[in-house]
Formats: structure tokens, C-alpha cells, sequence
């Protein structure tokens, strides 16, 4: 039985869309769902109550995702183990497309996650442009990160157990994969709802660059990065001159997440979760 773990801190606008997508065409011996609410003061928990038997919900008094994790790891019954982010939205046939390649022990693959789909239509034209550079970037096209869904077999659970508690989890789960260990499945698409606005794109930003730092704090220098260099920015522009405004984007939010990450950085401040409202809204 595959086991599907969805922290949830204040999700109730959102965790619905995304139980109903998973629970629409699964059976129900085949996946095992567990919402951990984490520090919430809304209705998440009745939101994911309402799903049924299906449904677990678990519900821990501290706001922490790391914590909600590991608290789903407890209640979970069975592998392949897929993490989802409450706001994204997924199927039950794409889970199963990410757990098949997990069921292959000879293939030596321990981690999958879906391609994005990113719907940018409600977004201002900057977050439009920002996106169209950032989706072709190597380290994104490859990594597992920014996709809200890892799936991971039982060996690929054990060495991302061992990580620390770091706000970009994702990031640190896919970092902790070698290349020919970890999938990108075509098979398997997830919802990833944008910022709208710049202001919440570069909260985002910011955030990014802060549990970055984190992550590479854990790291040794000759340990793999998923940082954008100038090299991947002129490859890129030499491919697809078209995106040179996109770039200058691209190039203006970096500056301004990295300021506005300073002061957290210097402070070694990594709980301050900066939050995106407007990727919530209906």
C-alpha cells in the first residue's frame, strides 16, 4: 500500500481541491492518506475529516512542517511513501505513475516526482516572465525540489529520514539523491499554483534563498547545488534569445530575494516561513 503524507498549517482553502483529486480515482486499499494538521487555527482538520474514513487526520499542537513529517512517518503504514505539500494538486493515477518506478528495485531509483504544471494565466506579466526563465533551467528541470511531491521507496525513505530539519526539505531531498538515483516522471504531472503578485513572488523568493543558505550550511563545498549560474543563464539566452526580458526578471528578483534574505541569514533565523497568499486564492 502506498502511503501518502500531507502536512497542512492553515490549509483550508486549498487542502480540499487536492484530497478530492487524490481520492476521485483510487481504491480504497490502495493508498493510505495522512493529514497531519501542524499548529493550525482553522478548519484544516475538519476539511480532511470531511473526506471520509480515507482519510487520517493527526494533529500536532506546534506549527512545523519537519515536525508534521515526521509525525506522518509515524502514522504511515506502507511504501512507496509520497510527501505532498497541502496546496498543489495531484492524482491518485499520477501517484501511481511515481510509485511504479519505485516498485523496480533492479532500476536503482529511490526518489520520483511529477513534472510541473504551473498554471500562470491569473499572474502579473513579471511572475509570468520570472517563470519562463526559472521552469528551463537545468537544476530545475532535473531536481525534485519546487514540485510539492517526492515519492520515495523504503531505502530512499531511510536516507532521507537522516536528514536535519531544514526548511527547504524538498530541496535537501532531492540534493541528497545522486542524479541516476532520483526520477523526474513524465508520466506524472502535479498542479503548482504560482505567486500572483511580485510582492509574493519575491516572499517566495526570499524564503528560497534563506532555506538555501541553510541546506548549503549542511553541506560540504564539494557537495552538488542546485544554484542558477551565469553559465545556465547564457546558455539559456543563446537557445532562446526570445527570453532576454524574462531573464532581466529573472536577474531583478534574485537581487532583491538575496537583500531581503540577509538579515535572516546573518541571524540564522530559519523558522520565519514567509508565506504566499495569493497562490491560495480561488
Amino acid at each position: 500500500m502506498t502511503s501518502i503524507v500531507i502536512p497542512a498549517h492553515n490549509e483550508e482553502r486549498v487542502l480540499g481541491r487536492l484530497l478530492d483529486s487524490l481520492l476521485a480515482d483510487a481504491s480504497d486499499d490502495e493508498t493510505d492518506i495522512v493529514v497531519v494538521c501542524n499548529g493550525c487555527t482553522d478548519d484544516t482538520a475538519k476539511v480532511a475529516a470531511a473526506r471520509g474514513p480515507r482519510v487520517r487526520v493527526v494533529e500536532i499542537p506546534v506549527p512545523s512542517k519537519h515536525a508534521a513529517l515526521r509525525a506522518g512517518d509515524d502514522h504511515a503504514r506502507g511504501f512507496p511513501r509520497v510527501y505532498v505539500d497541502a496546496d498543489v494538486v495531484i492524482t491518485g493515477a499520477d501517484v501511481r505513475a511515481l510509485t511504479e518506478s519505485l516498485d523496480d528495485d533492479s532500476s536503482g531509483i529511490l526518489a520520483t516526482a511529477p513534472e510541473r504544471r504551473i498554471p500562470l494565466a491569473a499572474c502579473a506579466w513579471r511572475v509570468r516572465a520570472y517563470y519562463q526563465v526559472w521552469q528551463r533551467l537545468p537544476a530545475v528541470r532535473e531536481g525534485l525540489f519546487g514540485r510539492g511531491v517526492i515519492a520515495v521507496s523504503k531505502a530512499g525513505h531511510a536516507r532521507i529520514a537522516a536528514l536535519p530539519p531544514l526548511m527547504a526539505d524538498d530541496l535537501a531531498a532531492s540534493l541528497a539523491f545522486a542524479p541516476e538515483e532520483r526520477l523526474v516522471v513524465g508520466a506524472a504531472g502535479v498542479v503548482v499554483h504560482p505567486p500572483r503578485t511580485w510582492p509574493d513572488l519575491i516572499k517566495r523568493r526570499i524564503r528560497a534563498a534563506v532555506s538555501t543558505a541553510q541546506v548549503e550550511q549542511h553541506q560540504g563545498p564539494e557537495e552538488a547545488s542546485a544554484r542558477t549560474s551565469k553559465a545556465d543563464l547564457k546558455a539559456l539566452l543563446r537557445r532562446e534569445p526570445r527570453l532576454f526580458p524574462g531573464v532581466v526578471v529573472f536577474v531583478a528578483a534574485a537581487v532583491v530575494a538575496r537583500r531581503g534574505a540577509r538579515k535572516a541569514i546573518r541571524a540564522q533565523d530559519f523558522g520565519t516561513w514567509l508565506r504566499d497568499e495569493s497562490s491560495r486564492q480561488n
